[in-house]
């Protein structure tokens, strides 16, 4: 809990973040470099999809 104040702040936090962290880190396995790299433009794609629905 380094850095939180309280467990409800970790808890919001982790919920958050595993949610991001799992549309841009690709799945573990063997992928070619260009395999990740396209999971991380259409990870970014629909980021900015999100993000101007939000605005």
């Amino acid at each position: 809990m380094q850095g939180f104040r309280s467990a409800g702040g970790l808890q919001r936090f982790v919920s958050v973040f595993s949610a991001v962290r799992n549309l841009f880190v690709p799945p573990r396995s063997r992928r070619s470099a260009r395999a990740t790299h396209l999971h991380r433009l259409n990870a970014m794609a629909e980021w900015n999809v999100a993000a101007n629905v939000a605005a």
